[in-house]
């Protein structure tokens, strides 16, 4: 994550009194959508996060809420918000020449998944199939679900991904992207939007999905896994959850055995047919091109995209054959 600019820290101190909590210690995370804070105080924790301009609409921020409130009441352990003293959960407030979303939610002790994945050489397969029937909990739960009147979040459609707009941004169009490379990454385009369109939009495999379930955003507590992070989610197919929590450790040599505990920990919970197995390696090369596009639309990052952008390409020739 970017360090967090002094002025998005002042945001987040003017923020406190709203949830009465203007004695609290402030400490940031960091910077990667969202500018994140940890707040404490002496009996609760709480996460403090200022929501980037643009990404997300009012409704859409609000929607999170609503889905992760259903969620819980189905028995997954997802954020729970704290209201405002309005009894609110979001908080808006004037920044410089533009305005920001604020909210705050209940701080879950424990280690990121990612870390203890990093940090060990022991065997993941409890957490890859905890992982998996976290995935079909979400996907019984989202493909059954009667959306709320005014509901609203962004899709991870073919438009979504693939098209002239994508959510993420112009994947194919980077100042850094040679011709040959462009052209690579083009042919990649056209052939996977003419698989996507052999998958359809039934309940079965395309509903709301977390859209970036990868061990990162998976908090290992006393009660089991804690889901974090929701601000990517929106609707999507079931493959791209599955691909985007495995894309990470995709060319370990313990991947297959990783892959073979998730699928085996979703199917306890929901039907996963072979067919969207095998479809996974077409979602990872998804995660790919979006995440290109997502990176080149953050520069405050400072990352240069010249490996991202080779290792895409030679992903996507050895897809296509």
């Amino acid at each position: 994550m970017a360090e967090i600019d002094s002025r998005l820290q002042a945001l987040a101190v003017q923020a406190l009194p709203e949830w009465e909590l203007a004695d609290a210690h402030l400490e940031p995370i960091g910077i990667s959508e969202n500018a994140t804070f940890r707040v404490d105080t002496p009996d609760k924790q709480y996460v403090l996060r200022i929501h980037r301009p643009g990404y997300h609409t009012f409704t859409e921020l609000e929607s999170e809420h609503v889905w992760t409130a259903a969620l819980r009441k189905a028995g997954l352990d997802v954020p729970v918000p704290a209201q405002t003293r309005g009894g609110h959960v979001y908080l808006t407030l004037p920044f410089e020449a533009e305005e920001r979303h604020i909210d705050m939610l209940e701080w879950v002790d424990g280690e990121l998944l990612g870390n203890i994945i990093q940090q060990e050489s022991g065997c993941f397969a409890g957490h890859f199939r905890a992982t998996g029937r976290i995935a079909a909990a979400m996907h019984n739960q989202s493909s059954a679900w009667t959306l709320p009147s005014g509901f609203e979040r962004q899709s991870f459609d073919i438009e979504g991904l693939m098209g002239d707009d994508p959510f993420w941004g112009p994947f194919w169009d980077l100042p850094q992207m040679s011709k040959a490379q462009r052209d690579v990454i083009m042919s990649a385009r056209r052939t996977i939007t003419e698989q996507l369109m052999c998958l359809g939009y039934s309940p079965e495999t395309f509903s709301l999905i977390h859209a970036d379930l990868h061990p990162h955003n998976l908090v290992v507590s006393d009660h089991g896994l804690h889901v974090i992070d929701f601000d990517d989610c929106g609707f999507g197919w079931h493959h791209y959850e599955l691909a985007v929590a495995l894309y990470r450790y995709r060319e370990l040599d313990r991947y297959e055995d990783m892959l073979a505990s998730m699928v085996d920990g979703y199917r306890e919970v929901r039907p996963l047919s072979e067919t969207v197995v095998a479809m996974l390696p077409v979602f990872y090369l998804v995660r790919s091109l979006v995440h290109l596009g997502w990176s080149a639309a953050r520069p405050e990052h400072g990352k240069d995209l010249s490996d991202s952008i080779e290792h895409t390409v030679r992903q996507a020739r050895e897809w296509m054959g």
